[in-house]
């Protein structure tokens, strides 16, 4: 059965590491049958300031909503800043707030794959336990395997943006192999 997986990170500078991660773990998991839907830098750019207090959204921020409401796992990608979440990503994960009334509230029942990139190890650790604590917040089953990719050696990405290291390649392929797996066994009967 095809399930629908959800990919959402990126900085503003269109083909980043980390929405190239994203990219690349969402190529692997179409490979492992999955559907997906990916939401890039650019795209949460466009996304405003979370505000609780304000129910206006924009057409973007119901097309991010929707999309995951509608998946049965998700794969979150940030870069490491500060030994933290991006701004950017974090903002879309506040404006998931929305699901809080939901049958599935936030990502329960939903696997979810955290991908974090920094320019050294102590940036992408301290940020996955960081990651891994927002989804374990909202209610998400992230996956036994985290990636975390340093920038701050050899190029992982070619200009095409195709992962080039293959522990890198191979650690995104196994973490969607490990979303789509489990979105299967979680998800609801449709």
């Amino acid at each position: 059965m095809t399930r629908l997986i959800v990919g959402l990170g990126g900085t503003t500078r269109p083909g980043s590491s980390s929405e190239l991660a994203v990219r690349t773990a969402l190529q692997a998991a179409e490979a492992h049958g999955a559907e997906t839907a990916h939401f890039g830098g650019v795209f949460l750019a466009q996304l405003p300031l979370y505000a609780p207090e304000n129910p206006h959204r924009t057409a973007e921020q119901r097309t991010l909503v929707d999309a995951v409401r509608s998946a049965d796992g998700l794969v979150i990608g940030t870069p490491g800043y500060h030994g933290g979440i991006s701004g950017l990503v974090k903002n879309a994960l506040d404006l998931l707030e929305d699901l809080r009334d939901d049958t599935r509230v936030y990502f329960d029942g939903r696997a979810v794959g955290c991908v974090v990139t920094a320019a050294g190890w102590q940036g992408c650790g301290t940020t996955l336990a960081a990651l891994r604590s927002v989804v374990h917040a909202m209610r998400g089953w992230p996956t036994p395997l985290g990636v975390t990719l340093n920038t701050g050696g050899a190029a992982l990405f070619d200009s095409d943006g195709t992962c080039v290291d293959p522990a890198a390649a191979a650690q995104l392929n196994l973490l969607a192999a490990q979303v789509t797996n489990f979105a299967r066994v979680l998800a609801p009967a449709p």
